[in-house]
């Protein structure tokens, strides 16, 4: 997949298939970015009545990965080897729209190093996370 393919995917729409499953979907894509929204709700939440810290991962892991898809030519692919998340502040389902942006900070031939944040509509932090990814050829 490449930025012209992301791209055709946000305009028709489109969700991966985690997207379906929780709910949020691939909204914006540039040169060494994307950006993720979603509305998190009861369920997702945990036994302690929060939003279950794989939520917000999985934004940001998928800001992350798409991110690094948007530099990658035709014949490459790419996979998480470590995803760091940080949590800042819980959700609910009173969070309202959340936003996770992925942005490439370093991109080499076998392996790319991505930053992400995930914030709500008033622009508060509610987790980061730092990731390295494998570009495969394939």
């Amino acid at each position: 997949m490449t930025l012209a393919k992301v791209q055709g995917l946000i305009a028709s729409g489109g969700r991966p298939p985690i997207g379906e499953t929780l709910g949020f979907q691939l909204v914006e894509c540039g040169d060494g970015v994307a950006i993720f929204e979603g509305v998190p709700g009861p369920e997702h939440y945990n036994p302690m009545g929060t939003v279950h810290g794989g939520y917000a991962a999985t934004l940001l892991d998928s800001a992350c990965g798409i991110a690094v898809v948007t530099r990658l030519a035709d014949d490459q692919a790419m996979t998480t080897l470590e995803l760091k998340t940080s949590y800042l502040k819980a959700m609910t389902e009173k969070t309202g729209k959340v936003r996770a942006e992925g942005r490439v900070i370093s991109m080499g031939r076998r392996v790319a190093y991505v930053e992400a944040k995930l914030t709500d509509a008033a622009g508060v932090l509610y987790a980061t996370a730092t990731s390295t990814l494998l570009v495969i050829q394939q």
